[in-house]
Parts: structure tokens; sequence; C-alpha cells
């Protein structure tokens, strides 16, 4: 996240109502972790992502945090962890806008690298919290206790560390936030595109299946067929390995695409409704609302606000 004027701007659509900034960070295999203290009148950087990490402590301000298909509030005290390609951006409560002077957004901003140390990662089982932690960056992860804790001071004094100090300061950093509870997720397992999976063959075959086809009608029989069993025992299996209903799962998929399409499309509501799967636009709007809390015209208004 920074200050100043946005770079060129990039969309995935032909014509957009907000575009997406890509922003180009100054981070390479050779320089892989950038560092600084901010303190701005106000957020000011627009919807953007990025390819590296990114970890804001905010140690004043407050406002809304939007990541994803997910909008969060934040204040003071609070780490938020971005992953790579992750669509965010930070905007200040509206009493920043105004002329207060005693009004400041202030706090740290730390860059690292996607692949940073990936193949320890991936493979020392010393680092197994902070791969944890890592896939749910992808996500966007908030920390609204982390004032309170010592990743407060770690977080605060990172931006003086230097040469190997930096590496070593990150990989305790990384440690104190994988271990920090509570902590949340934001956007939803819709919103990222890479889909987890269960480890259960039967069932990554099912969510396969709907995650490639959501967006059309599904029945509950054909989807039990597949996993050769009766609409009954397949609900049960199903909520087992996924925690949701066959239904909820697919809502969740459904409202996940159309808060992409709301975001980056100028789509209509209506047309939204008919490319989500929805039979009807009442039935979208009650959806939307249920799992979101706002109307989907609310959703895109906060967005483009």
């Amino acid at each position: 996240m920074r200050l100043g004027k946005p770079g060129d701007a990039v969309s995935t659509s032909g014509s957009v109502m907000r575009q997406i900034i890509n922003e180009q960070l100054q981070i390479s295999e050779s320089n892989p972790i950038k560092a600084r203290y901010y303190d701005y009148d106000r957020f000011t950087y627009p919807w953007h992502f990025h390819s590296q990490y990114e970890i804001i402590y905010v140690k004043k301000s407050c406002g809304r945090c939007f990541v994803g298909d997910c909008i969060e509030c934040f204040s003071e005290g609070d780490v938020v962890l971005f992953g790579p390609s992750l669509p965010h951006y930070m905007r200040s409560d509206d009493a920043y806008h105004g002329d207060n002077p005693r009004l400041r957004v202030q706090g740290t901003i730390i860059q690292f690298e996607e692949n940073f140390m990936q193949y320890s990662f991936d493979h020392y089982p010393q680092f197994h919290q902070i791969r944890v932690l890592l896939k749910e960056a992808r996500r966007g992860v908030v920390f609204h206790t982390a004032d309170a804790g010592p990743v407060r001071d770690m977080v605060s004094a990172f931006p003086e560390l230097k040469g190997f100090g930096q590496i070593t300061g990150l990989l305790d950093l990384l440690q104190a936030l994988a271990v920090s509870v509570p902590r949340r997720m934001l956007a939803s397992p819709c919103y990222y595109e890479k889909f987890p999976t269960a480890g259960n063959k039967r069932i990554d075959k099912i969510i396969s299946f709907i995650n490639s086809n959501y967006t059309r009608s599904l029945k509950l029989d054909e989807i039990a067929e597949m996993a050769n069993m009766n609409s009954s025992a397949f609900c049960r299996f199903f909520k087992d390995a996924t925690e949701k209903t066959f239904l909820q799962y697919v809502a969740d998929m459904r409202i996940g695409y159309a808060c992409k399409l709301l975001t980056i499309g100028d789509m209509e509501v209506s047309q939204i409704a008919v490319e989500c799967g929805f039979d009807s636009i009442p039935h979208f709007n009650r959806t939307f609302k249920q799992l979101t809390g706002l109307t989907p015209t609310q959703y895109r208004n906060q967005i483009m606000k």
C-alpha cells in the first residue's frame, strides 16, 4: 500500500466501473523484503493487487478494508496480511476526509517476495505453522488483537532491521503471527480461484465438478449420483467433508462470483444474477444479503465510494 498516483491500470473485463491497479513493487529474489513506516492524512491508494505478500500494521486510524469479496472494519492495533494477487484496499473513515489535523493514518508496511524461502516453508516441518499462515493469506488474514501481544513491537521495529536481520526478523514475525489466536480469513473460499481440496478423492471430484458448473442449474440428485449415493447419504457425506450443506456451498460459490462481477464489471445486477446461476432476481438479492450483509447495489456502492 502506498500513497500517490496509481500506476497503469489493468482490467479483467473490457469496460470497468472500477479499475484494479496492478501495483509494481521494487522487490525481487535479490531484494526480497521491503519495509517502511507510513504517515498519511488518510489511506488513498485505490483497489489494487500485487504479486507479493504484504503486512499492514495500523498504529493509528480506523476505517474499512476491502479484500476480495469481503468488507472488514479495521481500527488501531490491527494487523492485516494480504497474499499475492489478492485485490484489496484500505479506506479511512469519513472523519479522516475532513480538515482535522489531529487525525492521522500511521503504521508500518512490510512487503516480501512471493517465493521467499518457499522450499524451506514447503519441506521443513519446523515451518509448518508459517506454511499454513501463508496459505490462509491468499484470502487475506486479519489479527484484531495484535496490538495486545508481541506482534506490535516486532512489526513496529521492523523497518529498522537491515541485511540478515531482516531475514530473521521476518521469520520471527511470521511465526508470531502463525501462532496468534484469534485470527480470521477475509475473502471467501469462493473468491480464491485455486480451490482447496479435502484430500478425499470422492469429495474432491464432486467439489471440482461444482466449481466448474455452479453457474448452471445443479440438481442434488445429479450430484449424489456422481458419488454413487442416494440424496440423504450424500447430504450427510458432503456436510461432513465441507462443513456446509450442498446448497450452502453452491450459494457461496455463486455469491463469490457475483462479488467479482460487481467489483470489476459494468453488468447490471439483473444480468449478474443470471450469470451466476440464480433463477430469479429476488432470490439472488435475498441470498446476497444473507451472505454479505448488503444488497448487491449497496456492495457495489461501497466498492465505488
